[in-house]
């Protein structure tokens, strides 16, 4: 037991400093299947913001990705519900992380849709969100300044 208890409190750390070096986007970009008719869709759906995909509604609650020198990886917490014709309540069909580059460690399971994560960005016509320390990006501003060369 008390080795057990080393190993979680070991554990706890490492998780914690690797979440912390993720990069919140505002931003998920999804792709959606419609079996049905074999229509692919790519949509974007913004943090806390509803989306309909068919009878689909999605909702974005968090989009993580890694810093650019980090291994590509995006991360968002979705909930998706179901609003079925004739009943007046959406049913919860899916919560939870996806991953883009492990669409089927938590997929969405539907008999007519599919959606995965392929990305989590920075909305169009916005900045995009920096990484790594303020030495680095002090020395991409000098590098592009005329007094410099």
């Amino acid at each position: 037991m008390r080795g057990l208890l080393l190993a979680a409190a070991l554990a706890a750390p490492i998780s914690t400093a690797a979440a912390a070096e993720m990069i919140q986007e505002p931003l998920a970009q999804l792709e959606g299947l419609d079996k049905m008719t074999a229509r692919v869709s790519k949509f974007d759906a913004p943090v806390d913001k509803r989306v309909q995909f068919g009878s689909l509604m999605i909702r974005v609650r968090d989009c993580e990705k890694n810093p650019p020198e980090e291994s590509p990886e995006s991360a968002a917490f979705l909930e998706i519900d179901e609003l079925r014709p004739g009943e007046d309540k959406a049913r919860r069909v899916f919560s939870g992380w996806m991953f883009a580059s492990s669409p089927a460690l938590s997929a969405l399971e539907h008999p007519v849709y599919d959606v995965v994560l392929l990305d989590c960005k920075a909305a169009s016509g916005s900045p995009q969100t920096a990484a790594g320390s303020p030495a680095g990006k002090d020395a991409r501003q000098e590098s592009a300044s005329p007094s410099k060369r």
